[in-house]
């Protein structure tokens, strides 16, 4: 049996009213570095092209029984039908990826060029994620964030150039990423009474906000 992102979250959910019931505080269960670089074409920002890199407990949990050589080593055809599952499983949860513009929100396209690489003992799933509709490049006022609203699985941007433009971008534009008011116990502790008066929505107190700013010319 595959160990998924969508069947890990499903055991969650199916809990979940009876968390928001007591007084335990909510902490992930997974935690998910993130890497992500603007796509731009034809003059518009197009999507996002994604590398996501799983702890090591979630890691060895998913790629047990994968080894199919028994070569010790986890090539990217073995891993082909993980990644597909993942994929499929996170179109219920909107890839946990949300793009506005001038704060409404964007709709997504499917997914594509997805694939899992096992590196170092850990696994990182690669994928471009599109926007619908595309964005023009220097629209002002375009944000998005990476985050679940349960908390379960913990997104946090990785510490070295986690955000990028790709070739395309203007000249003007440059990212900016905003932290929560206070990224640290105070602000799991604003997350934890989003969760206990509204059931849910931890997540979104606790996620940076990347923004794509552009000077006038």
């Amino acid at each position: 049996m595959l160990l998924t992102l969508s069947r890990i979250i499903a055991a969650h959910l199916a809990v979940l009213a009876l968390v928001i019931s007591t007084p335990l505080a909510a902490h992930p269960h997974v935690w998910v570095s993130v890497e992500t670089t603007l796509v731009y074409d034809n003059g518009r920002i197009s999507g996002f092209q994604n590398s996501w890199t799983f702890d090591d407990a979630y890691t060895s949990m998913a790629i047990e029984g994968l080894d199919a050589n028994g070569d010790g080593k986890y090539s990217r055809d073995e891993l082909t039908e993980l990644a597909q599952v993942n994929i499929d499983g996170l179109k219920e949860f909107d890839y946990f990826t949300y793009p506005k513009l001038n704060d409404e929100a964007l709709a997504l396209g499917a997914p594509r060029d997805y694939w899992l690489e096992h590196q170092d003992g850990i696994l990182t799933l690669h994928f471009f994620l599109p926007l619908a509709e595309p964005v023009l490049a220097a629209a002002p006022g375009f944000t998005f964030q990476v985050f679940d609203p349960t908390y379960f699985i913990a997104f946090d941007l990785a510490e070295k150039d986690p955000i990028k433009l790709a070739a395309g971008a203007p000249p003007e534009c440059h990212i900016d990423i905003g932290v929560p008011k206070a990224d640290t116990a105070e602000a799991e502790k604003l997350g934890e009474a989003f969760f206990q008066q509204f059931g849910g929505d931890i997540g979104i107190g606790l996620a940076k906000t990347v923004s794509v700013k552009c000077s006038s010319s």
